[in-house]
């Protein structure tokens, strides 16, 4: 029997769930603000591995990304990086080819665009720019509370990630209450969509009325 983060997983995965629709289902919220698709036409769903870089250092990203699993989605979120590409093509190559991983997530921008466009990865990022991260271990460490706080928020969660970017299913959403939530939200769009094509009913009608359940 699976558990219920597996079946999460599973559903979105087979029904391809939206990153709208999820976020609909986590009351509008959940997305990775300005983080996009390199390329179009990906859709991953898996556990979030959390990895940082910190103080234009990429060294802690090269450390921790050994330790990730066949389909865990990397999320890599940067420190006090500025405007430095985090990582590039060798790191990508390593997490999704030789770490299997199901996609890379970073809140910031990679370089090697060229490569990773020609290679169609599936990556999400905040843009590119040549100028990287030193590979230099930082003379400090970052700070330990951020650390277990962040660590405690994204690592173990469920990312979804689309053409429309990234959306972030909490570990306290790991219900059984939130999967029937995106039970309930496919059988609605299957039904709003019935009712325009069909009915040829307006949106108003369907979305805000909601005439259809009084039919019932």
């Amino acid at each position: 029997m699976k558990d219920i983060k597996s079946k999460i997983i599973d559903f979105i995965r087979r029904n391809r769930v939206s990153t709208t629709e999820v976020a609909d289902c986590l009351g509008k919220s959940g997305v990775l603000e300005s983080v996009m698709p390199i390329n179009r036409g990906h859709f991953k769903v898996g556990n979030v591995k959390w990895v940082y870089a910190h103080a234009e250092s990429n060294w802690d990203v090269h450390e921790q990304i050994i330790s990730t699993q066949e389909n865990d989605v990397v999320f890599i979120e940067a420190f006090d990086c500025g405007k430095r590409a985090i990582i590039g093509e060798l790191v990508c190559k390593f997490i999704l080819l030789y770490r299997q991983a199901a996609a890379i997530v970073c809140d910031a921008k990679f370089r090697d665009a060229g490569a990773l466009l020609r290679e169609n990865y599936p990556i999400w990022c905040t843009g590119f720019t040549p100028v990287g991260c030193f590979n230099t271990k930082p003379e400090k460490s970052l700070d330990a509370k951020i650390i277990e706080q962040h660590k405690s928020m994204y690592d173990g969660a469920i990312a979804v990630c689309d053409d429309c970017g990234v959306v972030i299913i909490p570990k306290e959403c790991h219900t059984e209450e939130f999967y029937q939530k995106l039970v309930h939200i496919e059988e609605q769009e299957d039904i709003w969509f019935n009712r325009l094509d069909h009915y040829k009913e307006n949106t108003f009608e369907i979305v805000c009325l909601k005439n259809y359940l009084k039919e019932k």
